[in-house]
């Protein structure tokens, strides 16, 4: 007997616990008999789809987006180089007269500078005159004559300026060498043999009413410092950096330029160089440009990885006329001044949460189901009264 009722009893508990479990039912239906369908519910309905659809897509986009997480740390690194990206336009300054120098914090001559500095001769309209490139070294004005010509072993007069460590000048830059140690000015070129021979006075003269372009790096050792252009070829003086003008003229020298870029270091997404495209404007002559540029150090860890190591910067810029002279009046030309934060910054990009973007889906979805249900309802029945209204009007 007990076996022939248990296959009854089954069914009857099941129906019971089916019967229970429909009471927790929060979405009951209705018979279709009882469903009305109006043409404003298709049209909140087609509206409200399409408002979701386009939500949807908005959110997958923002999804596949990659989300750049932000830490700030001191910076114990030691022993980096420094790289700086220069590429700047001196629209007024031939590339005859322009001397670069790399100086450190105590305002020596940086040593082991690795560099890969290059000038171009433009015209007054900004075009490129020659397609040759001249490579430039640091502190040094370019040579145009090969002296490999002549006896190496000759030994050429400093026209009274001989000491006792330089007896011997054999180039134009020799002679102006042993004029500065003298404190002579160095003036007329023309009555010097090695000058003229070399072409001294011509090339400043071919190129005085040019531009020059000066592009390439600088990679010095990472500490304060700065680099700067000016005219003149640099020498140490009592241990202070100074440059020679004399053969210039002080009222000849403008200093306007472009900056196209600089950086110091690598780009990586999102990083903004604030000296770009800058157009600077000598309002008078021999004028000194100051750029007081403080550095992060940065590091942008992308999604596969791959670090990529560099430094962000912020700037502030001060002129001033300059006289060329020792002291307080400064040097005319462009110095970019230099300070290392220590902190460092980290970037790293990461992935989006899935889970934030069904949680948004979702919310997108129900929202706009909602909303939609609310203004059909209103609809509907806003238009079921107006209609009533108007059926007693007409029966009166």
């Amino acid at each position: 007997e007990v076996p022939t009722a248990l296959p009854v009893q089954l069914p009857g508990l099941g129906m019971e616990v089916l019967n229970r479990l429909r009471r927790f039912d929060a979405y009951p239906k209705t018979l279709e008999d009882f469903r009305v369908k109006t043409c404003g519910g298709a049209m909140v309905t087609v509206i409200s789809s399409l408002i979701m659809l386009l939500l949807f897509f908005s959110e997958l986009q923002y999804y596949l987006t990659k989300e750049v997480h932000p830490e700030l740390y001191v910076d114990t690194s030691r022993g980096e180089k420094l790289k700086i990206n220069i590429d700047t336009i001196f629209p007024h300054m031939p590339c005859a007269y322009l001397s670069i120098d790399a100086m450190d914090v105590a305002g020596e001559q940086q040593l082991d500078v690795e560099h890969n500095l290059f000038k171009k001769r433009l015209d007054l309209g900004g075009n490129i005159i020659s397609s040759e490139v001249e490579k430039h070294e640091l502190g040094k004005q370019d040579e145009v004559f090969n002296t490999t010509k002549l006896d190496p072993g000759r030994c050429e007069s400093c026209y009274g300026a001989e000491s006792e460590d330089m007896k011997c000048c054999n180039t134009c830059a020799d002679v102006r060498e042993a004029y500065r140690r003298k404190g002579w000015a160095f003036k007329n070129a023309d009555s010097i043999e090695q000058c003229m021979r070399e072409g001294f006075t011509q090339k400043l003269q071919e190129q005085k009413n040019e531009g020059c372009q000066v592009y390439g790096f600088l990679e010095v050792n990472k500490v304060a410092g700065n680099f700067h252009f000016a005219p003149g070829k640099s020498f140490q003086q009592s241990h202070v950096h100074v440059h020679d003008l004399q053969t210039f003229g002080l009222d000849n020298i403008n200093m306007t330029h472009y900056i196209r870029h600089l950086s110091f270091g690598s780009d990586y997404p999102g990083i903004v160089n604030p000296l770009d495209g800058s157009n600077i404007t000598a309002q008078q002559a021999s004028m000194m440009f100051q750029y007081f540029v403080k550095i992060v150090p940065t590091i942008y860890v992308k999604l596969d990885g791959e670090m990529v190591r560099t430094n962000q910067f912020s700037v502030t810029r001060h002129e001033k006329v300059a006289n060329g002279l020792i002291g307080d009046q400064g040097l005319p030309g462009v110095f970019v001044l230099y300070e290392l934060s220590p902190m460092m910054v980290k970037f790293t990009e990461k992935h989006r949460s899935f889970t934030h973007f069904l949680t948004g889906v979702c919310a997108i979805i129900g929202g706009v189901f909602t909303v939609a249900s609310l203004i059909d309802s209103l609809i509907y029945y806003s238009a079921r009264a107006i209609q009533r209204k108007i059926e007693l009007g007409k029966a009166s």
